[in-house]
């Protein structure tokens, strides 16, 4: 049995979460949808394995979730996020309470991602 997550993130303004999860994490658009012209807009973004729901939707989500990411490439996901120059955010890795390495991104509409390494493998 293959189970696979997609977390839904509630998003306002399309332009500026593209700007955010194209531009400074450097996802990919793997769709989009809209029920007709003006409605909301509902897409996939998607980096290696993660992949992320970004709705306009209300019914969706709230906005403010946290997905926690797991990787085993923190620095250079580090180095290639931080080298997009996006002037509303600078993440720092820090040294997480439970001892993994951590670095933490918030969207324009709240929603926190933490990319974690862990130290024990």
């Amino acid at each position: 049995m293959r189970l696979e997550a997609i977390p839904i993130l509630r998003i306002f303004d399309e332009v500026k979460a593209k700007e955010f999860y194209l531009g400074f994490l450097s996802m990919s658009l793997d769709w989009e949808h809209r029920f007709s012209g003006d409605d909301p807009i509902y897409m996939q973004v998607s980096k290696g394995d993660l992949k992320l729901h970004l709705s306009e939707h209300s019914a969706d989500c709230s906005p403010g979730a946290k997905v926690f990411v797991n990787t085993n490439s923190l620095d250079a996901l580090y180095h290639e996020v931080t080298a997009t120059n996006y002037k509303y955010s600078r993440p720092e890795i820090i040294q997480a309470p439970w001892g993994d390495r951590v670095f933490e991104v918030v969207d324009p509409f709240s929603n926190k991602i933490i990319f974690n390494e862990s130290l024990n493998n």
